[in-house]
C-alpha cells in the first residue's frame, strides 16, 4: 500500500541530507544560506525540477476541438434556463474562477454580470439573499495537469492515476454516474475534464435551473435535452461538422470539445520556473526565504509544505482535514445540514471526514478566494490558518466575507461546523494519521512565504490581452445569440 508520508519524509530527509554541507557552512557563518545555488538545489533534490508541462499531451487554444469548446463554455444555452454558462463561474479574467468565495450560478440578477457583484436575483427560486453553490469555484487553470482527481472531494477519480496522463490512461474515470465508488463511468470521455464537463450542466444550482420541463430529471435527460437544442440551430451543426466531420451533436462530443478548451489554457510561465533554469535574479531574495520555510521541514527552520504541496504542479491531489471555516448552505450534511463532510461524501470512510484535495498552487494569487468554501479572501489569511488552524478559526473575522453571505444567514453555523471540522483534525493527529501540524512563523517570515507563493503566478493570467485567446471576441460567430458578454460590476466588459 503506497504509504505518502513514508516517502515525503524521505524525500524531506534526502533534501536535507544532499544540503547538509550548506546549511553546515551557513550555521557556522550564524548566517542563513539563501544564496541561489542553495535554493535550487533543494528545490531539485525534492522534485520541482521541471515544467509541470514535460511529457503531456496538451491541445493550443488554437486547435479547432478548443476552439469549439471556447463557443460552449461561453454559451448561456447550455444552461438550463438558458442564463447560465461555464464562464458565468470560471471567467480567465478572474483566475479561471469568479473571485467570490461562494458562487452564483443560476438565477443571478444580472446574468451577463460575472465576479464580485454578481447576486441572486430576489425573485429567483431558492433565494435566500445568498449565493445558490455551497462551494467555492475552483480554477480551471493548469486542470490538464490533473492526473488524479478533480473536484474539492474528488467526485470526478481516475482509477489508473498515471502519471502525466490526464486520466486518460484507459482504466477508466470514476464519475457521479458511476455505479459504486470503484467502478469507470463508461460514458466519462477520455480524461479528467472531459469527465467533469458532464455534470455541472445537471446541478440545478449551477447551469441546470430549479425550473425544468420534467421533474426531477436523470442527468441523461438533462443531457439530451441540451442536445436537442443545440441541434436545432443550424450554426452549431456547422460547427460541429467542422471539428467532427459530421454535424451530430452529442453531449460527449460537447463536453470533449469544453475539456479540450479548458485543457489549452496552461499558464506555467512563472517566475519560479524561470529560477529553476537558472535565472538567478527572476526571484528575490525574500522569495528566496519564502522557498526555504515552503521546503524544508521544521527541524531544518522550515514548515514542510512539500508535503502536500509537491512537485512542479504544487500538489498531492490527495485529501487532508485542514478545518478551514465551513461558511455557506452546505451539503445537507451535520446537524443542520449546513456542515459539508468533503471527501467522506464519496468514500464514507471516516477518516476522510471533512478532508478536501490539495490544490495547485500555480496561480495561486489569482485564484481566491481560498479554502473549499472560499472562507479566506487574503492570502495571509489562508496561511496564517495552516500554521495554526484553531487560533486562525478563534480569530476569523466574517467581514471579509461578501455581504451577500454575512446578511442572508449562510454563516449561522459556522462556530458549530468549523469547530467540528477542527475536533476532527485534533483527533486526526492524536490517532497518528498524517495531519497538517501547528509551526510558528513570524510576521516577517509570513511575507517571505508570501513573497514565495507570488512567484507561482505565470504574468499571463493578470493581462488581459495575454488571455484574450480564450475570451471570444467579435471574430467569434455567436451561435445561438446567447454567449455570455461578461461584466464587471461596473458594467465593463471582462
Amino acid at each position: 500500500m503506497f504509504n505518502r508520508k513514508f516517502l515525503v519524509s524521505n524525500l524531506i530527509r534526502t533534501a536535507f541530507v544532499v544540503t547538509a554541507p550548506l546549511l553546515i557552512a551557513a550555521c557556522a557563518e550564524d548566517e542563513e544560506d539563501i544564496s541561489p545555488l542553495h535554493v535550487r538545489s533543494i528545490a531539485q533534490v525534492l522534485g520541482y525540477t521541471d515544467d509541470p508541462t514535460s511529457n503531456r499531451i496538451l491541445p493550443s487554444i488554437n486547435d479547432p476541438k478548443a476552439q469549439l469548446g471556447k463557443k460552449l463554455f461561453f454559451t448561456k444555452g447550455l444552461g438550463g434556463d438558458e442564463d447560465t454558462a461555464c464562464a458565468s463561474c470560471h471567467h480567465p479574467v478572474l483566475g479561471g474562477g469568479d473571485r467570490l468565495s461562494l458562487s452564483i450560478g443560476v438565477g443571478a440578477e444580472n446574468e451577463d454580470l460575472v465576479g464580485p457583484g454578481r447576486i441572486h436575483d430576489p425573485a429567483a427560486v431558492g433565494h435566500d439573499g445568498g449565493p445558490t453553490l455551497p462551494r467555492n469555484a475552483p480554477t480551471t487553470f493548469n486542470i490538464g495537469l490533473l492526473d488524479r482527481v478533480m473536484n474539492h472531494d474528488g467526485t470526478i477519480e481516475s482509477l489508473g492515476k498515471t502519471r502525466n496522463a490526464n486520466g486518460n490512461d484507459g482504466l477508466g474515470i470514476v464519475t457521479p454516474d458511476s455505479v459504486d465508488i470503484a467502478t469507470a463511468d463508461p460514458d466519462a470521455g477520455d480524461n479528467l475534464p472531459s469527465a467533469q464537463a458532464r455534470f455541472p450542466v445537471t446541478s440545478e444550482e449551477q447551469m441546470r435551473g430549479f425550473v425544468f420541463p420534467t421533474a426531477d430529471p436523470t442527468h441523461a435527460e438533462v443531457r439530451t435535452a441540451l442536445e436537442t437544442r443545440l441541434s436545432g440551430y443550424t450554426e452549431w451543426q456547422d460547427e460541429f461538422t467542422v471539428v467532427y466531420g459530421d454535424p451530430a451533436i452529442t453531449y460527449a462530443r460537447i463536453a470533449e470539445a469544453i475539456a479540450e478548451y479548458e485543457r489549452s489554457q496552461v499558464f506555467v510561465n512563472t517566475p519560479w520556473l524561470a529560477f529553476m533554469a537558472g535565472d538567478d535574479a527572476a526571484i528575490s531574495e525574500d522569495a528566496r526565504r519564502g522557498a526555504l520555510l515552503f521546503m524544508l521541514p521544521t527541524r531544518a527552520d522550515g514548515i514542510g509544505c512539500v508535503i502536500c504541496h509537491r512537485n512542479d504542479t504544487f500538489t498531492d491531489e490527495l485529501f487532508h482535514v485542514l478545518g478551514m471555516p465551513q461558511i455557506g448552505r452546505g451539503l445537507g450534511d451535520g446537524t443542520n445540514g449546513t456542515d459539508d463532510f468533503g471527501r467522506f461524501r464519496v468514500t464514507a470512510n471516516e477518516n476522510d471526514k471533512y478532508a478536501f484535495r490539495t490544490p495547485s498552487l500555480l496561480n495561486v494569487t489569482e485564484t481566491g478566494p481560498w479554502g473549499h468554501a472560499g472562507a479566506y479572501t487574503t492570502l495571509e489569511g489562508v496561511i496564517r490558518h495552516h500554521l495554526d488552524p484553531q487560533a486562525a478559526f478563534d480569530n476569523y473575522d466574517l467581514n471579509q466575507l461578501e455581504a451577500s453571505i454575512r446578511d442572508s444567514g449562510q454563516t449561522a453555523d459556522i462556530q458549530l461546523n468549523t469547530q467540528n471540522a477542527l475536533d476532527k483534525l485534533a483527533a486526526n493527529r492524536l490517532a497518528g494519521i498524517s495531519s497538517i501540524q501547528n509551526a510558528t512563523l513570524t510576521d516577517e517570515q509570513v511575507g517571505y512565504l508570501q513573497a514565495f507563493l507570488q512567484t507561482l503566478t505565470d504574468p499571463c493570467v493578470t493581462d488581459r490581452a495575454c488571455l484574450s485567446p480564450w475570451i471570444p471576441d467579435v471574430s467569434d460567430a455567436n451561435r445561438d445569440s446567447l454567449r455570455l458578454e461578461a461584466v464587471d460590476s461596473n458594467l465593463d466588459p471582462l
